[in-house]
C-alpha cells in the first residue's frame, strides 16, 4: 500500500521543479531568464525561433507546444544531441510571447539544453546539490537509479474509456495517446532517464518539504536553499488576468514556473490567488498557499480522464478550501 514514503513520479507536476532550478541557477550568475534560447542552444533560431526566450518557455508562451511523434522513442533519452536536433527542428505555431499553449513535454527538454550549456551541469546535476541535499530530501530527483526503477509506484490507467473528441484532445495535449504515455512511464528507460517536464520522482513527505521551503522564504530548518527574491520571482504572475490557454482549453495563470490560483475558481480552490503549484496527470496535486499557511501533496498513481474522480476531486479541493480557510 501507498504511504507518504512511496516514490512516484510527478509527471507534469515536475515542471515546478524544472522551473526552480532554472530560477537558482539565474540566482547564482549562470544566466538570465529573459536570454534568448538561441544564444546558449545555438541552430535554435531555426524556423523563426531566434527571439524565444527562457522566460517564454517556462511560461508556456514560446509557441512550441508539441514535440513531434518520433521525439516519444525512449531510446532518445539515452541520444541528448538528437534531442537537441529535434528541438533545433521544432517549428513554432505562434509568435512568442503571445496567449500561453501549454507546452506539455517540451519546455522541459529546452531547459536541459540551456543549463547544460548556460552552467555546464545538467538540471539532475542542479537539482542534486543544490535543492535535494540542502533540505536532506531522501527523494528529488529527475529520473532514479535503474536500482531503484523498482521501488517507483507504477502507475495504470483507470477511469472510464476515452471517447474520439476526449482522446484527440488529449493527443493533442501530450503529443502522444493516453494510454501509451502511461506505459511508457513503467518503462525503466523512462525511469532512469532525464524528462525534465514530466518524470521527477518523490514523495509525498519531500515534495511538501520542498514547497515548505519555498512558502518560508526559501529556507527551512536554518538552511537557506533559495534568496528570497528568487522565491518572490519565481511565484510571480506574469500578467495578472486570466488568459485562456489554447492547449488546455481553460482559462490560467502562469509564472514562469507555476501555475497560480486566483480570485476565483481555480485549481487550489475559490479565491485563492496567491496559491502556486502544479498539477500533474491526471490528478497530481502540488501547492503551497502562503495565505493559508498551507502545503498540499495530493499523488496518485490510478490516471482516469473520465471517471468518477470528476466529482470526488473538486469535493476534496473544496473540502481544503472550508477546512483551512485565511489565517486571521
Amino acid at each position: 500500500p501507498m504511504t507518504v514514503g512511496t516514490p512516484v513520479n510527478l509527471f507534469s507536476a515536475a515542471k515546478a521543479i524544472t522551473g526552480m532550478v532554472m530560477h537558482k541557477l539565474e540566482e547564482q550568475g549562470a544566466l538570465s531568464l529573459d536570454d534568448r534560447v538561441a544564444d546558449h542552444l545555438p541552430g535554435f533560431e531555426r524556423h523563426d525561433k531566434a527571439d524565444i526566450t527562457i522566460r517564454h518557455v517556462l511560461t508556456h508562451r514560446a509557441g512550441i507546444p508539441t514535440m513531434p511523434g518520433e521525439a516519444f522513442d525512449l531510446d532518445l533519452l539515452a541520444d541528448p544531441e538528437q534531442v537537441e536536433e529535434l528541438l533545433r527542428d521544432l517549428r513554432p505555431v505562434s509568435s512568442p510571447g503571445e496567449k500561453p499553449a501549454y507546452h506539455a513535454v517540451t519546455g522541459g527538454f529546452v531547459m536541459e539544453a540551456v543549463a547544460k550549456r548556460a552552467a555546464g551541469r545538467s538540471l539532475r546535476e542542479v537539482l542534486a546539490t543544490d535543492i535535494k541535499e540542502p533540505l536532506g530530501l531522501e527523494w528529488l530527483d529527475f529520473g532514479v537509479d535503474p536500482a531503484h526503477a523498482p521501488l517507483i509506484a507504477k502507475n495504470v490507467e483507470t477511469g472510464f474509456p476515452l471517447g474520439l473528441a476526449i482522446g484527440t484532445f488529449m493527443k493533442r495535449a501530450l503529443g502522444k495517446p493516453w494510454g501509451p504515455v502511461l506505459r511508457m512511464s513503467n518503462d525503466e528507460r523512462f525511469l532512469t532517464g532525464v524528462i525534465p517536464s514530466g518524470n521527477v520522482i518523490v514523495t509525498a513527505r519531500d515534495i511538501a518539504t520542498f514547497y515548505q521551503c519555498l512558502l518560508d522564504g526559501g529556507e527551512l530548518d536554518g538552511v537557506r536553499v533559495f534568496d528570497e527574491e528568487t522565491v518572490r520571482n519565481a511565484v510571480r504572475s506574469e500578467i495578472d488576468e486570466l488568459e485562456f490557454d489554447r492547449i488546455l482549453g481553460m482559462p490560467m495563470r502562469y509564472s514562469s514556473g507555476f501555475m497560480l490560483g486566483t480570485e476565483t475558481a481555480s485549481l487550489y480552490g475559490w479565491n485563492h490567488p496567491r496559491a502556486f503549484g502544479h498539477v500533474g496527470m491526471s490528478n497530481l496535486f502540488t501547492w503551497a498557499d502562503p495565505d493559508r499557511d498551507l502545503v498540499v501533496a495530493l499523488l496518485t498513481t490510478g490516471k482516469p480522464v473520465l471517471g468518477t474522480h470528476l466529482l470526488s476531486l473538486p469535493q476534496l479541493i473544496a473540502g481544503i478550501h472550508e477546512e483551512f480557510p485565511e489565517r486571521g
